[in-house]
C-alpha cells in the first residue's frame, strides 16, 4: 500500500473555480494518519507537511493528529473485507506517528485522534470537538489523498464545516489517483491550497 505519492498537478486547475483563504481565527489543521505504516507515501511530501504544521502552529491554529488502527475484527468495518491482511494494528510500531513527526510536533498541546475507517469524523469526537471550540474551518494534511483524507474532507463539508485541501502535504500511491481526489474537491467540497498559498496567508502577504 505504499510506494509513491504525487506532488506536481496540473489537470485539476480547471475545476478550481472557486478560491478563497482559511482564518486562522477559526480554522484547524487537521494532519491525517502520519504513521510509521504510511512512511514510504510520506516521505515525499514530510518537508510540505512539517512546513505546513510549522505555519500553522505560528499562526496559532489547533493541530489535530489522527492515528489510524484496529484493535480487533469487531472494529474492522469493510476495511477488513476490501484490505485483508493490509489492515494497521494497534500496539505495533506501524501504527505509531513517524518519528519526524512524533518528535518534532506532537506534544501535549495536539490532540491525536484515534480512528479506525476512513473518515476522522466516524465515531471519533472530533466533530463534538470542534464544535465546541466553535471551529468553521478545517485544513487537511496527510495520507492517503483519495482515502482517509478525501472521506474527512467529504464528510468535513457535509457537517458543515468549509474545508481547505493541501494540494502539496497530502500525498498517495501514485499521481492519478492524487489528482482524481484534487478534481473532484475542488468541484464540489474544498478550497485548495498549498504551502506557498499558507504562508502568504499567514504572514500577511
Amino acid at each position: 500500500m505504499a510506494t509513491s505519492t504525487s506532488l506536481k498537478c496540473s489537470s485539476y486547475k480547471k475545476y478550481e473555480t472557486r478560491t478563497r483563504n482559511p482564518d486562522p481565527k477559526s480554522s484547524v489543521l487537521l494532519v491525517i494518519d502520519a504513521q510509521n505504516y504510511f512512511s514510504s507515501i510520506l516521505k515525499p511530501i514530510l518537508p510540505n507537511l512539517l512546513k505546513t504544521i510549522h505555519l500553522c502552529r505560528h499562526a496559532n491554529i489547533p493541530i489535530f493528529f489522527t492515528r489510524h488502527r484496529h484493535q480487533s475484527p469487531a472494529d474492522y468495518g469493510m476495511l477488513g473485507e476490501w484490505w485483508d491482511n493490509e489492515l494497521v494494528m494497534d500496539g505495533t510500531v506501524e501504527s505509531q506517528l513517524m518519528p519526524e513527526i512524533e518528535g518534532a510536533v506532537v506534544k501535549k498541546e495536539y490532540e491525536v485522534v484515534e480512528k479506525n475507517t476512513y473518515s476522522a469524523f466516524a465515531n471519533t469526537g472530533l466533530y463534538e470537538r470542534l464544535t465546541e471550540m466553535g471551529v468553521e474551518e478545517v485544513i487537511v494534511s496527510g495520507v492517503m489523498t483519495n482515502l482517509c483524507c478525501e472521506t474527512t474532507a467529504r464528510d468535513a463539508f457535509v457537517r458543515g464545516f468549509r474545508v481547505f485541501f493541501s494540494t502539496d502535504a497530502t500525498g498517495t500511491v501514485d499521481a492519478e489517483l492524487h489528482e482524481a481526489t484534487l478534481k473532484n474537491l475542488a468541484y464540489g467540497f474544498a478550497y485548495l491550497v498549498d504551502c506557498q498559498r499558507l504562508e502568504n496567508v499567514f504572514s500577511g502577504n
